[in-house]
């Protein structure tokens, strides 16, 4: 019965080809080495605590009357959008704190890399939506003309003041207070237009969601198309309809982002579909952050920026070192102890932990080149405790093989009644370190998910070097005659398998 077994797995041992799987393992690792270098993909990003950044504090702005609006829950909402706005952006391991206490509350941004600035400049907007219609457009700068258009409005004397005095080529957004109840004064994004604003008929709340887009048969280039919930289709509609046979300027529709109008077409019918797009001239880069900022709605306070400070690397680039270092001599012990203990068998986990380590580096290049992921120290963490399920997985198998040559089955068949054994073992353990990155990446927030990251991509190319790799280049020794002769330093001669004991001495008697 048990020869018939070890006659069978024989079999199955010759249909399977091992150099074939072999060879298109490696094939996809050049293939994959190959797309890495044809997109640019030759660097990893690295996190704050490697390579520095730009911080920012963003304190509350607190206008008359408005203090009790500072409240934990108003600023733990703006910590919300402001990690969700990062996010978005493809930037990982940002952080986005609240310190202090009441209405001396702020908010602290850390950001990895060079480009904190412009994130910086983009989470920090308000993002308070309005549309209005367009009750007066003029030139940019106040001139004799302005009588004639402001004939007729009922302005207050404040209003008045303002629209007259108001210059675009000086103007200061940061000044703005948008009520939306209110007509508004104010100046386009390019200070080219003055505009009074009728009251605002669709906020920001009334819109869905946000994407941008490009129109590559029209000269109009990025724009931003919005989508109503069924509130705001109505409002749209029902404020699309009533300018739509108004003269000009009153038939345009003014899109307000914090105060300054973005964009205000002229509407030539009735809008009742529910979506709506912003124009303006906008760069791809320019649509999608306003995009961005719309998608998880307006912050609900005004903050002012603090200054904008550099951090500093120093003591991340140590860090480095040191986990750069600690990794390194992991894998040195356990190619050393595989040497020791596993002998020629030993070239089987060099290769196997030498292919890992690639798939991992060209894994990160190019998650780095396509959603801009960033390493931090915790991800190294993640990778080194991989080395060890590694060495797991290679010593379960080698020890399989073991067993069953001290069961008297030769060799070739060892390889893969052992294997048949080993690889439930493995893909269990495996799948534990799985599950365990998993639920810690979904529950943990910062570095943590970082470290929970690493490890299951690690966790994966281990499943993927054992059973395409590992298996094959094991079966391949074996049908090398070194091998099948069990020679002293094959890894499996009958000594180092436990076949052959020790000799005891006998105790001389006196």
């Amino acid at each position: 019965m048990s020869y018939a077994g070890s006659q069978r797995n024989s079999g199955d041992a010759k249909k399977s080809n091992p150099a074939r799987t072999l060879s298109v393992t490696l094939l996809l690792t050049a293939v994959l080495a190959g797309v890495a270098l044809a997109v640019g993909a030759t660097t990893i990003n690295l996190g704050l605590d490697l390579r520095g950044g730009t911080s920012v504090t963003l304190q509350p702005r607190v206008q008359d009357g408005d203090s009790g609006q500072v409240t934990v829950e108003a600023i733990d909402q703006a910590v919300s959008i402001i990690r969700q706005r990062v996010d978005s952006l493809g930037v990982a391991e940002s952080e986005v704190t609240a310190e202090g206490t009441g209405t001396n509350r702020q908010i602290v941004i850390a950001v990895p890399g060079e480009t904190g600035r412009r994130i910086v400049d983009l989470v920090g907007q308000t993002a308070e939506l309005r549309f209005r219609q367009v009750v007066v457009e003029a030139q940019s700068v106040p001139s004799e003309n302005d009588a004639a258009l402001i004939e007729g409005l009922n302005l207050s004397p404040e209003e008045l003041s303002q629209f007259n005095n108001l210059n675009c080529t000086t103007f200061d957004s940061n000044a703005v207070v948008d009520k939306p109840e209110a007509l508004l004064v104010t100046c386009d994004r390019s200070g080219v237009v003055r505009y009074i604003l009728a009251p605002a008929q669709v906020v920001g709340r009334d819109v869905r969601g946000a994407t941008a887009a490009i129109d590559p048969q029209s000269a109009q280039g990025w724009y931003v198309s919005l989508d109503f919930t069924g509130d705001g289709t109505k409002k749209f509609g029902e404020l699309t309809q009533a300018v739509v046979n108004l003269p000009q300027p009153q038939n345009q529709v003014a899109i307000v982002l914090d105060g300054v109008v973005v964009s205000a077409p002229r509407i030539n019918e009735a809008i009742l579909g529910g979506q709506a797009q912003i124009t303006g001239s906008f760069t791809q880069l320019e649509a999608q952050d306003l995009a961005n900022v719309l998608k998880y709605g307006s912050l609900p306070l005004a903050f002012d920026r603090g200054e904008v400070q550099q951090v500093s690397p120093t003591l991340g680039s140590d860090q480095l070192r040191a986990g750069l270092l600690a990794g390194g001599l992991g894998m040195l012990l356990v190619i050393l102890y595989s040497i020791f203990y596993y002998r020629a068998l030993s070239l089987v986990v060099i290769g196997s932990l030498a292919l890992a380590a690639a798939q991992v580096l060209l894994s990160l290049v190019l998650l780095t080149k396509g959603v801009g992921y960033t390493l931090t120290l915790a991800g190294i963490a993640g990778t080194i405790v991989a080395i060890g399920v590694t060495a797991d997985s290679f010593i379960v198998y080698f020890e399989r093989i073991r067993d069953e040559m001290r069961e008297g089955k030769p060799l070739r068949v060892a390889v893969e009644t052992g294997w048949q054994r080993a690889r439930r073992t493995i893909v269990v353990a495996d799948l534990v370190s799985g599950i365990s990155a998993i639920v810690l990446y979904i529950v943990s927030v910062g570095s943590v998910r970082g470290f929970a990251f690493t490890l299951g991509l690690t966790t994966i190319i281990d499943l993927i070097v054992i059973f395409f790799f590992t298996k094959p280049l094991v079966s391949l020794l074996a049908r090398a005659k070194y091998f099948q002769k069990g020679s002293r330093y094959s890894g499996v001669s009958p000594k180092s398998v436990g076949m052959i004991k020790e000799p005891i001495l006998a105790e001389v008697k006196s």
